[in-house]
């Protein structure tokens, strides 16, 4: 008896530790050392179709500067994040407003992602603990539940990975109540250098079928050297022009 406890007592530690790596080299593969991206979005809401072209700039997961390039009439919103702290930057009424911590789930500029997401404020590696519920060939099925003392917004987050690139090809989202607020789908992988990103993205909320946001991802550039410029409050009024 004691080995059998004693056999699954290291078959549990073993599949923990699988599932934690995995977890981290899909956090440094979708991150790298930081990462520059141009991105394409298509918002549907409410049979009305809306599209939008942004730059984004990150490093690590404490720092991100977002600007919007299209349409012209929010061309130069910036947004900032720094240590779980987010700003905004209007410039028609050349006002930066802070966005406090009860405000991370609303939706971005009237899309389907959160302010959480477009700033990548919470780490699956840092704030969610992972579990292994299925594997299937390459692709393995991890449950990421927050840890004890994470400030995070979401309940639960069901993902599923593929290991011969580490990108996720689906995200299911839940609230603290277990009830599923969202998917992700992710297709179109491409390497840039030794990463591999979806190039493709779809953000279906679940109690909307004719709502959804789309991203296109235009150009990626890891590692490139982004200048600590972006990542003060500075930023968001001098690249807001």
């Amino acid at each position: 008896m004691k080995y059998f406890l004693a056999l699954f007592v290291t078959f549990t530690l073993l599949a923990a530790d699988e599932a934690h790596e995995i977890i981290k080299k899909l956090d440094e593969n979708m991150r790298g050392e930081s990462i520059y991206m141009s991105l394409s979005m298509k918002i549907l809401s409410m049979k009305h179709l809306r599209e939008m072209r942004l730059e984004s700039y990150s490093q690590g997961t404490k720092k991100s500067f977002v600007k919007i390039l299209y349409p012209p009439k929010d061309r130069g919103i910036t947004f900032l994040s720094l240590e779980n702290q987010m700003w905004q930057y209007v410039p028609k009424i050349e006002r930066v407003i802070k966005i406090p911590p009860s405000m991370m789930l609303q939706n971005w500029m009237g899309s389907n992602i959160t302010n959480d997401d477009m700033v990548r404020q919470s780490s699956i590696v840092e704030d969610y603990e992972p579990k292994i519920i299925q594997k299937s060939g390459t692709v393995v099925t991890i449950e990421l539940t927050p840890k004890e003392d994470a400030a995070v917004v979401w309940g639960k987050i069901i993902t599923n990975i593929d290991t011969a690139t580490y990108t996720s090809n689906k995200d299911i989202f839940y609230d603290d109540e277990g009830k599923e607020v969202r998917v992700f789908l992710y297709e179109k992988v491409k390497k840039f250098g030794k990463y591999y990103i979806p190039t493709y993205w779809k953000i279906q909320p679940s109690d909307k079928e004719d709502s959804y946001t789309e991203i296109l991802i235009d150009e990626v550039q890891y590692d490139s050297g982004i200048s600590q410029e972006y990542f003060k409050k500075s930023a968001l009024k001098r690249f807001s022009r």
